[in-house]
């Protein structure tokens, strides 16, 4: 995904994290954080369009409300994710969301890279008392078809050996459609990010019933 500044992207987490801190002081809601890239930042779009918003105000709308805190950041990588999980960490959040790894595809990094990275998020998340919710990626075949499959297999393989919640993927029902994306063809424009919050709800709620 398109990359812009890492650390203006963690200043924006910081935030979401205070005001949601402040605003909720005192409250019993989860906290929900997703942790990810430009999918999950909401390239190109208001933060209030973002899936990650869009998930929490549907969720307020069916009684069951959630603090969500959207700590995505367009161009993150694995590595990158990995760098700033254990302050995300120390909110405690209740549940995490993780959907990285496309960048990583994108810059040709090995399958066996991308998915140790994603594991260890994971790892280190439920160690930190948190449930996990891992959202399916994909990338396109002219990556080659065999390095699509493979990395297409990362997120049921870890979710099922490390025993967390599997949205398989993310851009179901989104991805491939043009009048669902941007000009880009890969980011979910306003509809397609309706599309995605509602779809990524189902899961959400699934993931928080879960034990941790």
């Amino acid at each position: 995904m398109r990359a812009r500044s890492w650390t203006r992207g963690v200043v924006i987490a910081l935030v979401y994290l205070t005001l949601a801190a402040r605003a909720n002081a005192g409250t019993r809601e989860p906290l929900v954080i997703f942790l990810g890239d430009s999918l999950t930042a909401g390239y190109e779009l208001p933060a209030e369009q973002a899936f990650p918003a869009l998930v929490a105000k549907m969720a307020s709308e069916k009684g069951r409300p959630i603090r969500v805190v959207n700590a995505g950041v367009s161009g993150d990588t694995t590595s990158g994710a990995l760098d700033r999980l254990s302050w995300l960490l120390e909110q405690k959040p209740d549940l995490l969301v993780v959907g990285l790894g496309v960048n990583d595809a994108f810059r040709g990094q090995p399958v066996e890279t991308i998915e140790k990275n994603v594991r260890v998020i994971v790892i280190r998340a439920k160690s930190a008392g948190a449930r996990v919710l891992l959202l399916g990626m994909r990338v396109p075949t002219n990556y080659g078809p065999d390095y699509a499959e493979a990395f297409a297999a990362i997120y049921p393989r870890v979710a099922k050996s490390e025993k967390v919640n599997l949205m398989p993927f993310l851009l179901d029902g989104v991805g491939g459609h043009p009048d669902l994306n941007l000009d880009d063809g890969i980011h979910p424009n306003q509809e397609g990010q309706r599309l995605v919050a509602t779809n990524v709800l189902v899961y959400v709620e699934r993931a928080l019933k879960a034990k941790p």
